[in-house]
């Protein structure tokens, strides 16, 4: 400590030499000691050190002054309070002094200072006393200052202050907004802009109060209109605040918007231009109150958008055919010199114009037909703009109206096709020759920025309709040629030119360039040896893509592309060949040189071999080794038998080492890569080259990555058909390892119907140790030794599944033993000696078979099923009704009547035999079900009031399926059922309903869009189960199908929100013992509604009014424990969404998040409830983490608050911490699966 005082003693001396050298030594020295986390100054030091330095900063010396002012933003953390409050003092004073430098660096010094303070949350007391002082000087000094600068400086450090404290500083904003207000007519424009800016940071942390003051003074003013100039300012003080603050502004929207309608018609550029930016900030802040006024602030935009007083366009169609002469274009010049008006700036009229219908294009989805019809045209007309940078913004809003156009790509709507949305792409198709028209000519202007405003436009024009561009391809290709050869073109004009080509070459048929191709590639190859690499690795992808376009593969054609190879082939070569070039440009030459060798491998003669080896080289690189592998998959899949002998013996061991390696993609493509080599050259291929490939694989088949494990075993698929005899080596270990892969619970899907696949392709290999009493006996060794009959299962229930499921596959593929195993399997279920997993395996193993083949061999078969209904085990029963089910699938005439009639005699057996009717509903195809449907229908009728829920849902199901068989004629008859019956009835067909809706397209969708609507009407039944199965309905439509609701939700929504609301009358208190427990029957229903909710925010997000929505989710956050879990989730997801609406309602959707965070458990509670409020907790924190990531959210007062307080309390501050580590962890953001 003493060492330190003493070290510091000298070097403040040192700071009083006369010198300037010493001082400015002395100074960087205190600097780099002050930097040091471990200084600790006595008080004695502190007073020193601050005294000093202040000194300093009027010290004669610049350099000197710098490296003080430097030095307060270290010290500010070192010394105390009172120290910090003496420097910013003395800056304060200094920076009314007369002498410009020191008011100069004093400035600096404030806003150091202010920098360094640390904020509010921390909990100092510092910074707000701090801040005090400062603003009460400041504030003054803006008052009464005469001299601009200084009041410039001081407005600038309080933006600086308010931007960073501003909450710190609430006792103050009253006198800021008092003393910023005048400074909006002060006689200097530079004044009045940065009022503008402090007053922008000011409403986002101000009370509602001094907000309205400040609005209500605007307003005032605006009407007052005392001169065009003060107007100007007010407009631009009201945009300001909207785009810092606009969730505040909304509600004084009405009154504003009329003024600035008004004031946009004044004869005035700059005001205008200030309009159309206030309209701007309104429509992307404000959405909501904006609704009524769109249609005004478009026309307005529409018109100013064309205004142009001193320039006449109507001389240039004239001019135009004169212009395809030389001296037309000077005409040209001279005619344009005339009109040169400096003083002209109606484009930035024209600029914010744009710029506002870029904003109302991209905020109001649900308008888009509107803006083809006439804001589409009106743009189109207007890329003649002859000022580049509005013309920029025109090609930008026009960008953004073809974004919005792109269908949306996602897995709702893939299956989900709707007539409706192709309308806007239709009326667009019909505008894409005015669209070329317009742009061709101006592909070759000399102006860079509009030509690669214009090619941006194209690249999103081919991308949003694909093949749209077919006829204008001629137009087009001068123009690409030119950006391409053009020596004045920059790199970056060059790399758009060449993304455009390349989405214009894949979406597009390959005949519509062949014309082309010549006047193409030369520029082409020119750019694949372009020095620069951006450049040469797009070229590579363009040229990738050309291959395929000259010479398609997949269809016959006319176009000879042997010519073109010498052209292509040298220039890929030499970048295949360089090692020294960027990782990237590698990775493209290779896959080009595989595109161009799959297909034009046979025009390359001598050149092929050489180059095969250069990709074995590459194969042996670390680096390259992913890309080459996959161009070598490429090219042996080539239908034109390229020749790959001579690298195939150096390349297969390599190929084999790379399954050892732990790259997942790596692996991936090899066995890809394996699986074509084995396939298409088997022939080269020698046994030692297949088994070294061979002892990679059984380590790969394993159940914890089953996709891995899928592709292993599809090679050894191929395998086993091409090389029978090399299996016999590994079959040992590779079985082990599919055997335990049948019996895992995991296996399913893809892998499961690979395994399934291998084995029927290893029987008919007809090896002795593979032979299929063999397997037999492995695959149900399991379920056999599980010991005695009353033992329960061992394996997991899927594993029954898989191990019958390749049990039937095997006799499939050897019919002669298939009646000696079904017979077996029958005399298992009969035997009283066999264990429940037995019989279980049988009946599905019969199931298996029984759907494919016709078992009326099995006399006893029925008999067998029906005793086993009435086993003790539930596992068995319901194998039993499911094999009952499949078997009457392949026998339909025979099990099918005499199921129905069981059904009706058998209350006891009812719920398992309606179970196997839902197997023969869903698995029998729609025409040999046909003739039973009535007597199906009638006796399913008879059964949907059962009072045992279980046994309407499946009545339901079988409902749901059947009505799939003949939609025209069934569904009309649910829809009268909806009438007629009782609340079980009304339900039952409610859920028929759901289990008509699947994720693909029927053909009973159009059907189902014109009557869901009435059985969403149950929304509002009387019975609450009626109103939780249509939730449930609704849900699921919304989830797999949302065209059939969208254009109901404004009827439906209603009838949703209401069922969020807690009913009191549906809470009752029952009695337990000596206890009181209260029961919410209305809790279920109101779950479903909030899922409802959720699914709409996935699917129908465009059609919501998200602030009403916002209502019940506020309402949700105070639920019962488990809608407080959904709507955090809900609330995690808005602020993704639309983190606008959501800023505007922080403060409501906080409190409750604070509520939960800090809730505390009581002591006595049970282990359950401690669990319960932790998970409440966790998934609280969630949103508020998601909340934290909106951008601008901080400055909301209450958020702050809230973080501080996170951050104070070491529970929620490390609950905050593990949070944050888990979402780094995840990939996507968490979304809650409801399918």
């Amino acid at each position: 400590m003493a060492s330190v005082s003493y070290h510091i003693s000298s070097l403040l001396e040192k700071m009083t030499s006369t010198d300037k050298d010493f001082r400015f030594m002395a100074t960087n020295d205190l600097m780099m000691e002050l930097q040091k986390d471990s200084i600790k100054l006595d008080e004695d030091s502190e007073k020193k050190v601050v005294k000093m330095l202040l000194k300093l900063l009027e010290d004669k010396n610049g350099e000197v002054q710098n490296l003080a002012v430097k030095c307060l933003g270290p010290l500010v953390g070192k010394v105390k309070e009172y120290q910090v409050e003496t420097i910013v003092d003395t800056l304060c004073t200094n920076m009314l002094s007369d002498k410009e430098q020191l008011r100069d660096i004093s400035s600096i010094g404030l806003k150091t200072v202010i920098s360094e303070l640390p904020p509010a949350s921390t909990g100092s007391t510092m910074t707000a006393n701090v801040c005090k002082k400062i603003t009460a000087q400041l504030t003054g000094a803006i008052g009464k200052q005469e001299d601009v600068s200084v009041q410039l400086e001081a407005l600038d450090i309080l933006s600086d202050m308010l931007s960073r404290l501003g909450g710190t500083l609430y006792s103050f904003h009253s006198s800021i907004l008092t003393c910023l207000l005048p400074q909006l007519t002060s006689p200097r424009l530079a004044v009045r802009k940065r009022a503008i800016v402090a007053l922008g940071h000011l409403v986002l942390t101000c009370s509602g109060n001094i907000f309205s003051e400040l609005t209500e003074h605007l307003l005032a003013e605006l009407k007052r209109n005392e001169s065009t100039s003060t107007t100007r300012t007010y407009i631009q003080c009201v945009a300001g605040i909207s785009r810092q603050a606009g969730h505040r502004i909304g509600e004084h929207l009405e009154k504003i918007i009329p003024l600035i309608v008004q004031y946009s018609n004044v004869d005035d550029d700059e005001l205008r231009e200030y309009c159309f930016q206030a309209f701007e900030s309104f429509v992307r802040r404000c959405p909501k109150e904006m609704d009524r006024h769109i249609s005004s602030v478009m026309a307005l935009c529409l018109k100013y958008i064309t205004f142009d007083p001193n320039y006449n366009y109507d001389n240039e169609e004239e001019e135009e055919e004169m212009m395809e002469t030389e001296n037309g274009e000077d005409e040209e010049q001279e005619s344009d010199d005339e009109y040169s008006d400096d003083d002209d700036i109606s484009w930035k009229v024209r600029r914010a114009a744009a710029k506002c219908l870029e904003a109302i294009v991209s905020s109001r989805h649900d308008l888009l037909q509107d803006f083809y019809r006439t804001l589409s045209p009106a743009l189109i007309s207007r890329f003649k703009e002859r000022e580049e940078n509005v013309k920029a913004d025109i090609f930008n809003a026009y960008i953004s109206l073809l974004k919005q156009t792109l269908p949306t790509q996602s897995w709702l709507h893939s299956s989900d096709a709707s007539g409706k949305d192709d309308v806007p792409l239709t009326m667009l198709q019909n505008q894409v020759p005015n669209i070329i028209k317009a742009l061709h000519k101006q592909l070759k202007e000399k102006s860079i920025k509009s030509r690669q405003g214009c090619f941006s436009l194209l690249t999103e024009l081919a991308s949003v309709l694909p093949g749209c561009l077919a006829d204008h391809i001629p137009a087009l290709i001068p123009g690409i040629v030119f950006s391409l050869a053009d020596k004045s073109s920059s790199s970056n004009m060059r790399i758009d030119t060449l993304s455009f080509l390349y989405v214009l070459l894949c979406n597009h048929q390959p005949e519509v360039f062949h014309p082309h191709v010549k006047t193409l590639l030369p520029s082409i190859v020119t750019c694949i040896g372009d020095p620069f690499y951006k450049i040469t690795s797009e070229a590579l992808l363009v040229t990738q893509q050309l291959v395929k376009v000259i010479r398609p593969l997949d269809k016959p054609y006319t176009f000879d592309a042997k010519p073109y190879v010498k052209d292509l082939f040298p220039g890929t070569l030499k970048r295949l060949k360089a090692a020294d070039i960027d990782q990237e440009v590698k990775e493209r030459a290779i896959s080009c040189m595989g595109q161009i060798i799959y297909n034009l491998g046979d025009h390359l003669s001598t050149d092929l071999q050489p180059t095969l080896k250069i990709f074995l080289e590459r194969l042996k690189n670390e680096i390259t080794r992913l890309t080459t592998v996959k161009a070598l998959t490429l090219i042996a899949s080539s239908p034109l038998k390229i020749d790959l002998r001579p690298i195939l013996g150096e390349g297969f061991p390599i190929l084999a080492s790379f399954l050892r390696k732990n790259q997942r993609a790596l692996k991936l493509s090899t066995l890809n890569a394996l699986d074509i080599l084995v396939r298409n050259y088997s022939d080269s291929l020698k046994p030692a080259m297949i088994e070294a490939v061979l002892t990679e694989l059984p380590v790969l088949i394993t159940e914890n990555d089953m996709h891995v494990s899928q592709v292993t075993i599809m090679f050894l698929v191929t395998l086993a058909k091409v090389y029978p005899s090399c299996l016999c080596k590994i079959s040992g270990s590779v079985l082990a390892e599919i055997f335990q892969l049948v019996h895992s619970p995991l296996l399913q899907g893809g892998a499961l119907n690979a395994i399934i696949d291998f084995f029927q392709a290893l029987v008919l290999t007809k090896m002795a140790a593979m032979g299929y009493p063999e397997l037999m006996k492995q695959l149900t060794a399991p379920v056999y030794s599980s010991g005695s009959a009353g033992a329960s299962l061992t394996l997991h229930k899927q594993a029954y599944h898989s191990v019958a499921k390749c049990v039937a596959a095997l006799s499939s593929a050897c019919p002669k033993e298939a009646p000696a195993t079904v017979n077996q399997f029958v005399q298992d279920v009969k035997s009283p000696k066999s264990s429940p997993a037995v019989q279980v395996l049988a009946f599905l193993f019969l199931a298996e078979v029984g759907r494919t083949t016709n078992l009326s061999a099995q006399r006893e078969l029925r008999t067998v099923i029906l005793e086993a209904f009435a086993s003790p085990s539930e596992e068995v029963k319901s194998a039993a009704s499911y094999a009952l089910g499949n078997v009457s699938v392949g026998n339909l005439q025979e099990y099918l009547p005499f199921m129905l009639k069981e059904i009706g005699s058998q209350p006891k057996r009812q719920y398992l035999l309606l179970h196997s009717l839902k197997e023969v509903i869903s698995s029998s195809p729609a025409d040999s079900l046909t003739p039973y449907v009535e007597d199906i229908w009638a006796l399913l009728f008879k059964h949907c009031e059962c009072t045992e829920e279980g046994t309407r849902n499946v009545v339901a199901e079988c409902l749901g399926k059947l009505t799939l068989v003949n939609p025209a004629e069934l569904l009309p008859r649910l829809r009268k059922q909806l009438s007629a019956g009782s609340p079980h009835a009304r339900s039952t067909v409610v859920t028929a309903i759901k289990f008509t809706i699947t994720d693909q397209p029927q053909p009973i969708d159009t059907l189902l869009k014109g009557c869901i609507g009435d059985f969403l009407q149950t929304l509002q039944d009387p019975d609450l189960n009626v109103r939780r199965v249509a939730l449930a309905l609704f849900n699921s439509a919304a989830h797999n199908k949302p065209s059939l609701i969208r254009d109901l939700l404004n009827t439906v929504l209603p009838s949703l929100y209401n069922e969020t609301k807690v009913r009191r009358e549906l809470i009752r208190e029952v009695e337990m013992g000596p206890f009181k427990h209260t029961v919410d029957d209305g809790l279920d229903v109101r779950k479903a509604a909030f899922e409802c909710m959720y699914t709409l925010l996935e699917s129908c997000l465009d059609r919501l009014d998200i602030y009403d929505y916002l209502n019940h989710v506020e309402d949700g956050l105070k639920d019962h424990y488990d809608i407080r879990m959904l709507t955090f989730i809900m609330v995690a997801r808005l602020s993704v969404l639309c983190p606008n609406a959501v800023l505007q309602r922080l403060e409501r959707l906080i409190e409750p998040l604070r509520a939960t965070c800090s809730t505390k458990v009581k002591a006595g509670s049970v282990k359950q409830e401690f669990e319960k409020q932790d998970e409440l907790k966790r998934s609280a924190m969630r949103a508020v983490a998601a909340l934290l990531t909106i951008p601008e959210v901080e400055k909301s007062p209450a958020m702050a608050e809230f973080s501080s307080q996170i951050r104070s309390s070491p529970e929620m501050a490390s609950l905050f911490e593990s949070i944050q580590k888990d979402s780094a962890s995840l990939p996507t953001s968490e979304s809650m699966d409801m399918s």
